[in-house]
């Protein structure tokens, strides 16, 4: 068998698959199929133009960084960039905050820069402290809540009351970034196996927006090799026998939930972590070795949604960046956040966990809101007029503005996704990084031993078996590579 010859099915056409297809095909391989349980390819990336000719991305919406990016590079090369794109991100995240955002306390009253400043600048500090695996011995079994907490409070900044509460919007706006309900569920040691590439968290997409880099993928693999609406059930692997006692002539078989079936010497699985949490225990058949099946345990997935809000027109001011919520008890108060972990109340205030609305490129009257982890996943469960109208009462009550009716209100809703179930992967506290997204990429069997079982018979592809580019999509991007190179080289 070799390259000319050899099957490979690839589940899922997002970043890793398509990415992994694309290079197989490149590399001389003929007989490749990518299946697409949606009904469109993109994955986690969708890109919409609901309000008119310009787009929105209800999902993926930045580069992270230039310098060894491949999406980066990708996109100089085939001109995907905004012609004026910036280092700094419209989102106000903390260490970014500009003059042009706009802070509001929960009484109304406006916060000026050098209320906010020092704090977020501070906040930068200590997350990179994690970031760089800088942290003292005494936090390094924390979570990244404990340790930014038990930090911070040795700071001046935290003697006063404004601090406090624009530290708690700081740290809102990290579970955006590490798509957790919480900070309390985030490991602070193992954090540090995260790379961020130099560069900057920056929008620097052009028109097109990540649609237009899926597409340049798709135009490098022939027609008719990507299949949508085409859910797999099962994927039978290790195959030593067939109908009659006969041997199969592929070692793998993906069983579609329409009927269809594959024959495979190669299956490339980049489904969500998400994904696999709910469906992995059945998915496959014989059932995933503990060591990998324990990896989808232990590692986590969390939600970020969007919420857009088109107004009939704009109520902001020209130089606003952004509208940011700083609540007086949020609900990354550990106290808050403790009190309410078992109990329903937070559902009554899950518009809390949204840190602030902030202008979208190339829409002059529309706000974009962010909320994560279980907030998100109810807020999900509620009517787009529903949240639409609770939003505009916190913009009017935090900055006392004549905020008009919006007119149009789009949701993105990625937990209730049945073929996502979730954004992007975080690692808790008590695991450790590097083992268990080494043992989720681990292709099978993990250790063939006789004739009877073929090498590389699954492998596995996505942001959450990268461990150092988790959560971006330049690691589902290269996860797919990497998968795809196993196989070039396995037929060298």
């Amino acid at each position: 068998m070799n390259r000319l010859t050899a099957k490979v099915v690839v589940i899922g056409a997002g970043f890793a698959g398509l990415a992994a297809a694309a290079t197989l095909f490149e590399a001389g391989f003929q007989h490749v199929q990518v299946l697409e349980a949606m009904g469109r390819v993109g994955g986690r990336v969708h890109t919409i133009r609901p309000f008119g000719s310009d787009i929105i991305e209800l999902g993926a919406n930045w580069i992270h960084g230039q310098e060894g990016n491949p999406l980066f590079q990708l996109g100089q090369e085939h001109g995907l960039l905004s012609e004026c794109f910036s280092a700094s991100t419209k989102m106000c995240l903390p260490g970014s905050v500009t003059l042009s955002d706009y802070f509001f306390k929960e009484d109304g009253r406006f916060l000026q820069a050098e209320d906010v400043e020092p704090v977020c600048a501070h906040f930068s500090q200590l997350t990179s402290r994690a970031f760089d695996s800088e942290l003292e011995d005494r936090h390094r079994c924390l979570s990244l809540g404990g340790y930014l907490d038990d930090a911070f409070a040795e700071s001046p900044l935290a003697a006063t009351e404004d601090g406090l509460k624009v530290f708690e919007w700081c740290k809102r706006c990290e579970c955006t970034d590490e798509a957790s309900s919480s900070l309390y569920e985030v490991s602070a040691s193992q954090i540090g196996h995260y790379v961020a590439l130099e560069g900057g968290f920056f929008n620097s997409l052009g028109p097109g927006g990540y649609q237009a880099f899926i597409d340049i993928l798709l135009k490098r693999l022939p027609a008719g090799v990507v299949m949508t609406n085409t859910p797999v059930a099962n994927i039978e692997w290790a195959l030593n026998g067939g109908d009659q006692g006969k041997e199969p002539t592929h070692p793998v078989r993906v069983v579609c939930e329409d009927g269809q079936s594959f024959e495979a010497d190669h299956v490339m699985v980049t489904v969500s972590l998400g994904v696999l949490k709910q469906r992995a225990a059945l998915m496959f058949r014989p059932p995933l070795p503990d060591t990998k099946m324990a990896a989808i345990e232990r590692l986590d997935i969390g939600t970020v949604d969007k919420i857009y809000l088109r107004f009939p027109e704009r109520f902001w001011p020209e130089d606003c960046a952004g509208i940011q919520l700083v609540w007086d008890k949020g609900p990354e108060d550990a106290a808050v956040y403790n009190s309410e972990l078992e109990g329903e109340a937070w559902k009554e205030t899950w518009y809390k966990k949204v840190c602030g609305f902030d202008t979208v490129a190339r829409h002059a009257n529309v706000l974009c809101g962010w909320i994560t982890g279980r907030e998100a996943l109810h807020m999900e469960t509620l009517e787009d007029e529903e949240v639409g109208e609770v939003c505009e009462r916190l913009l009017r009550s935090f900055t006392g503005w004549s905020v008009p009716e919006v007119s149009q209100v789009l949701i993105s809703r990625w937990g209730c996704d049945p073929y996502v179930r979730g954004s992007y992967t975080f690692v808790p506290p008590g695991v450790l990084a590097e083992k268990e997204h080494g043992a989720l990429a681990a292709p099978l069997p993990l250790k063939p031993s006789s004739a009877d079982r073929k090498p590389l018979q699954v492998l596995f592809a996505g942001e959450a078996t990268h461990v150092n580019f988790y959560t971006t999509t330049h690691g589902a991007y290269l996860s797919g590579i990497r998968e795809a190179q196993r196989l070039i080289n396995f037929y060298a």
